[in-house]
C-alpha cells in the first residue's frame, strides 16, 4: 500500500514536465525513483520534490521558449511592432495638434498655451522614426529607437511617481505600448516581414487609419468651440471623445471614427488564423493594464483629484498594475496553444476517419 501511494505523489510531481518528456522517461523515472524510496516510505523526500518541480519548470520553459520561435510568432511580433509604432505616432501626432492649434474659445493669444516644447516635437519625429525603419526593414534601429522611448519615458515621467502618481498611472498604457513595441520589433525576421505579412493594401489601411483618426479627433476639437462673436453656442458631445455644434456633425465625427477603427481590425483579423491569434495576445496586455487602471484605479483617480493632494499608492496596487500585464500574456499563450492543440487533434481524428 506504501509502494502504491508514493508512486501516486511521485506521479503528481512528475506532471510537472512536459507531456513529450513524460510520455518517454516517467516510467523509468518513477521506477528509479521506487528504487531508491526508503522502506515504508510513503511521501517524496524534500529534496526530492525540490528536483523534480524545479526540473520540470525548466522543461516548460525550454517547450515555451522553443513555440515562440515559430513563424508565426515573428510574424505577429513584425505586424505588432509596426500597429503600435503607428498607434504611438498618432498619439504623439495628436498631442502635437493640440498644442500646435488651440482651440479658438480659449480666450485672447496671451492665455493660450505657449504651445509645443522639445518632448512633444522628439516624440513626433521618433516614432515617425520608428515607423520608417519598421516599414523599411531597419528592424534594429526601429527597435533601438522603441527602447529610446521607453527610457524617456522612465527619465521624463518615472520619477513623477512620487509627488504626481496620478499622471504617471495614467501614461502607464503608453508605456506598455512603447514596451510592446521595442520588444516585438526585437524579434529576429526577415527585412520588412511586415509588409511582406500584411501585403500592400492592408499596410496602407494601418498606415492611414491612425492618420485619420487624428484628422477627425482634431476637427471635432477644433469645431466644438462653444463660443462664437455671438455668443455662447449648444455643443454636443459624444462620451468626452467627440464634440461638434451640430448634432448631424458630431454623428459624422462617430462614423468616421467609427471607420477607421474597424478598418484596422478588419486588416488585422483577415491575416491568417494563427497570426492573428498571436497579435492579439501580444496586445491583450495592454488592454488590461487600461482596463484595470479605469476600473479598479477610478475611486483612487477620483479621490486624489478631490483631495488636491497625491495620494500615493499601496504596495498591492503597484503590484497588481507589474504583474497584470505579464499573467495576462502568459494567459493568452497559453489559450493559443491549448487552441491550436486542439484543433491540430481534431484534424488529425478527421485524418483517420478519412482513410478508413
Amino acid at each position: 500500500m506504501s509502494a502504491a501511494e508514493l508512486e501516486r505523489r511521485y506521479r503528481r510531481l512528475l506532471a510537472v514536465h512536459p507531456w513529450e518528456h513524460r510520455r518517454t522517461y516517467e516510467e523509468e523515472m518513477i521506477a528509479v525513483l521506487l528504487a531508491d524510496a526508503r522502506p515504508g516510505q510513503i511521501r517524496p523526500g524534500f529534496r526530492d520534490t525540490v528536483d523534480l518541480v524545479g526540473a520540470g519548470l525548466r522543461a516548460r520553459l525550454r517547450v515555451g521558449a522553443r513555440g515562440f520561435t515559430e513563424p508565426a510568432w515573428a510574424d505577429a511580433a513584425a505586424v505588432t511592432g509596426l500597429l503600435v509604432a503607428l498607434i504611438l505616432l498618432a498619439a504623439a501626432a495628436k498631442g502635437l495638434a493640440d498644442q500646435l492649434v488651440p482651440n479658438p474659445d480659449l480666450g485672447p493669444p496671451s492665455m493660450r498655451p505657449v504651445g509645443p516644447d522639445s518632448v512633444d516635437w522628439l516624440r513626433v519625429a521618433g516614432w515617425a522614426a520608428v515607423t520608417v525603419a519598421a516599414l523599411t526593414g531597419l528592424r534594429r534601429t526601429a527597435a533601438g529607437l522603441a527602447w529610446s522611448g521607453v527610457v524617456a519615458w522612465l527619465v521624463l515621467v518615472g520619477p513623477g511617481v512620487i509627488d504626481q502618481p496620478t499622471y504617471v498611472v495614467d501614461t502607464l498604457p503608453q508605456l506598455a505600448l512603447a514596451l510592446l513595441a521595442a520588444a516585438a520589433l526585437a524579434v529576429p525576421a526577415t527585412p520588412r516581414r511586415a509588409l511582406a505579412v500584411l501585403g500592400p493594401s492592408r499596410a496602407a489601411v494601418l498606415i492611414l487609419a491612425p492618420l485619420a483618426a487624428v484628422a477627425v479627433l482634431e476637427a471635432s476639437r477644433l469645431s466644438g468651440a462653444g463660443v462664437d462673436a455671438v455668443g455662447p453656442v449648444p455643443v454636443y458631445a459624444f462620451y468626452g471623445v467627440l464634440q461638434a455644434r451640430s448634432e448631424t456633425l458630431l454623428w459624422l465625427y462617430v462614423a468616421g471614427l467609427t471607420t477607421a477603427a474597424l478598418a484596422v481590425l478588419v486588416a488585422v483579423a483577415s491575416l491568417a488564423a494563427p497570426v492573428r491569434r498571436r497579435i492579439a495576445v501580444l496586445l491583450a496586455p495592454v488592454a488590461a493594464l487600461a482596463l484595470v487602471i479605469d476600473t479598479a484605479l477610478a475611486g483612487w483617480s477620483v479621490s486624489t483629484v478631490h483631495m488636491g493632494h497625491a495620494i500615493p499608492l499601496v504596495p498591492a496596487q503597484w503590484l497588481m498594475l507589474v504583474l497584470v500585464p505579464p499573467v495576462t500574456f502568459l494567459a493568452g499563450v497559453l489559450l493559443v496553444r491549448r487552441r491550436e492543440e486542439t484543433l491540430r487533434m481534431v484534424a488529425l481524428g478527421r485524418a483517420a476517419d478519412r482513410e478508413r
